[in-house]
């Protein structure tokens, strides 16, 4: 009955999925190589990105935006600076924690969403990332981001999509960037 019992304990305890704090079950990690496919999608955007974004849903808002990718870390990580009118307002760590692709965002609302990738797609040119969690939320319904999304257009057109909450009203954020400068930054 005891090696039964302790069968049964070890056979859940390998079972996929993390068990969080609150005690939820969190989606099982997407294939290595699937992350690290993402990752390298992901090295390839280096140089220097311009175009627009536009706010729909609770805030709106539009406008010109760049971008500047570059990989760092002896190419563990890949770093996004979104600029507005020369200044960098906020910044994405893409990288992986083992077999799953992560982001830290760096956000102009002055947290740090943490969010994980739930849908890589790399043939149909989509990353989606889900939150984990947010450091520096001064409370459950300040401004924070709560999703992302990349959209692979083609080797130099990329759309970047943020879900935002603020106050319990959602707004997305569309960034659409085309390549201008050199592929090797």
């Amino acid at each position: 009955m005891r090696v039964a019992m302790l069968a049964v304990i070890l056979a859940a305890m390998a079972a996929p999925g993390d068990a969080s704090v609150d005690g939820a079950v969190a989606a099982p990690a997407a294939p290595e190589t699937d992350a690290k496919a993402a990752l390298a999608k992901l090295r390839a955007l280096s140089g220097e990105w311009q175009g627009t974004f536009e706010w729909t849903g609770a805030r709106q808002d539009k406008g010109e935006m760049g971008a500047r990718y570059y990989v760092t870390g002896r190419d563990s990580a890949v770093i996004e600076n979104l600029i507005a009118d020369g200044v960098p307002t906020m910044t994405s760590a893409y990288h992986l924690d083992h077999a799953d692709l992560r982001v830290t965002h760096f956000c102009g609302a002055q947290n740090q969403p943490r969010l994980k990738a739930e849908r890589l797609d790399l043939a149909q040119g989509a990353i989606d990332f889900a939150i984990v969690d947010v450091t520096n939320l001064a409370a459950p319904d300040a401004p924070h981001v709560v999703s992302l999304g990349l959209r692979f257009v083609d080797a130099d057109h990329i759309t970047i999509i943020f879900g935002f909450t603020a106050g319990g009203k959602s707004s997305e954020e569309r960034i659409s960037l085309r390549r201008v400068g050199d592929r090797t930054l």
